[in-house]
């Protein structure tokens, strides 16, 4: 076992602003405790539509990709994270654009290709834990996030094979591999805060379109309730993507905190011993992997 110093989380995300609505308060809380947090994102985003009036000025759109670039930095500065990585493709954007056939494409690119490109670096920063995407082909099937998937799982065996890509650095093997998602119960608690303030719920909409229910497939629970203030910037440092007024805003970071201060995750794959009883979740990725320590608070 490590303690913090020794100790690295590599999140993989697909476009500038996943990293801030996926696994941002965890990057926040285990930042602060000192462990070495790292970005991986894959594309640049370019593809994406402004969706905050006040950003869709010609300038913007001319020079999106920049603009979203320095949106990240600023959102990676925001959650503590040490290193930002680009994996280099060009947004795919969805199924049956234009844009979607390019063939410098996330989605389009050579599979081996991307997943070498994902084990270089994780044999440069070295995590034991790494969180990725489960395969979503039904509820928002966006072919990088899929792709995302596509890369991570092997990328995570490959890292540590001197096999596989041997001029891609020394062999380094992650020990936990995880899914980060949104779970039903989330939405239903904060669907219902909504509703409690008088409010029309943004999340009525997620419900008409039947958002799954997987709630017994996760495992992990991490209480961010004290690093929601590091979202909320995370977020609105993607000033083209998130419309300060919108709905990521409108619920106030002490109501989310008290109906639903946390985040989960799947456990896809570990080589250790967590320690942790069965059928209890886990409170720490780190879990098996350092000393039990107090919460900072």
């Amino acid at each position: 076992m490590g303690d913090e110093a020794d100790l690295c989380l590599l999140q993989v995300h697909a476009h500038p602003d996943d990293e801030a609505s996926k696994g941002s308060g965890a990057a926040a809380r285990y930042s602060s405790e000192g462990v070495r947090c790292v970005l991986v994102c894959c594309t640049g985003g370019e593809a994406g539509s402004i969706l905050n009036p006040a950003m869709d000025r010609a300038e913007v759109r001319e020079n999106l990709a920049a603009v979203r670039l320095q949106e990240l930095q600023a959102s990676a500065a925001a959650l503590g994270y040490a290193s930002v990585h680009l994996l280099g493709y060009h947004d795919s954007g969805m199924p049956d654009t234009e844009v979607n056939h390019r063939p410098d494409n996330f989605a389009n690119a050579p599979l081996d290709e991307a997943v070498e490109r994902l084990v270089r670096l994780i044999r440069l920063e070295r995590p034991q834990v790494i969180v990725t995407y489960h395969e979503d082909r039904e509820w928002y099937p966006h072919p990088d996030h899929i792709r995302v998937h596509e890369i991570s799982v092997p990328a995570f065996d490959a890292a540590g094979d001197p096999d596989r890509y041997p001029d891609s650095g020394e062999p380094w093997q992650p020990s936990k591999l995880y899914y980060v998602s949104w779970s039903l119960r989330r939405l239903k608690a904060l669907d219902a805060a909504f509703r409690a303030r008088g409010e029309e719920s943004p999340y009525a909409a997620w419900f008409e379109r039947g958002f799954p229910d997987r709630d017994q497939h996760f495992t992990t629970v991490i209480d961010v309730g004290d690093y929601l203030h590091r979202r909320r910037e995370s977020l609105l440092a993607h000033r083209t993507q998130v419309d300060p007024n919108g709905f990521w805003m409108r619920l106030p970071d002490d109501v989310v905190r008290e109906v639903f201060p946390w985040e989960e995750f799947v456990l896809a794959r570990s080589l250790v011993e967590t320690g942790v009883a069965e059928g209890e979740p886990e409170t720490d990725m780190f879990a098996g992997l350092r000393t039990p320590v107090a919460d900072p608070r």
